[in-house]
């Protein structure tokens, strides 16, 4: 099947894909700071640049596009229909990649959360997700109103 773009239209537009400070990564951001966590952003000197890293707790975090990452199962994680057999090979060298990371995070110590783009959507579950990564669970009872 051919590409509905131009070359160079389909060139623009994944141009415009960011690396930093996405909608998810954002999201993710945003509620981890309301819990009180504190951390600091894509690490370069941790394997696989980790999107947010919490020293304190020797966390870091993966907030993944489900599309690039290749989310199983996620309904964003389509393949294109043209050069299948070049975005095949890409796909293959991103999870690698992403499977390295977090081997040799985790070989260093550090807990790992992967958190994928279609998670971020419900924020309630993204919060409890959170809460319960980092054992913040009697914290957050002891903070509610009765």
């Amino acid at each position: 099947m051919i590409d509905r773009l131009s070359v160079e239209r389909r060139s623009w537009l994944m141009s415009r894909v960011k690396a930093r400070d996405t909608t998810p990564e954002l999201r993710v951001r945003r509620i981890a700071h309301s819990l009180g966590l504190r951390f600091r952003l894509h690490a370069r000197n941790l394997p696989g640049t980790p999107d947010i890293v919490f020293p304190r707790w020797h966390v870091a975090i993966f907030v993944h596009g489900c599309f690039w990452h290749r989310h199983e199962g996620c309904k964003k994680a389509t393949m294109p229909k043209s050069r299948e057999a070049f975005w095949r090979a890409k796909f293959e060298r991103n999870v690698e990649r992403d499977r390295r990371a977090i081997r040799d995070l985790e070989a260093s110590g550090w807990r790992t959360l992967v958190i994928w783009q279609c998670q971020t959507v419900d924020l309630p579950t993204l919060r409890r997700t959170l809460v319960e990564f980092f054992g913040l669970e009697t914290a957050n009872r002891s903070s509610a109103s009765y």
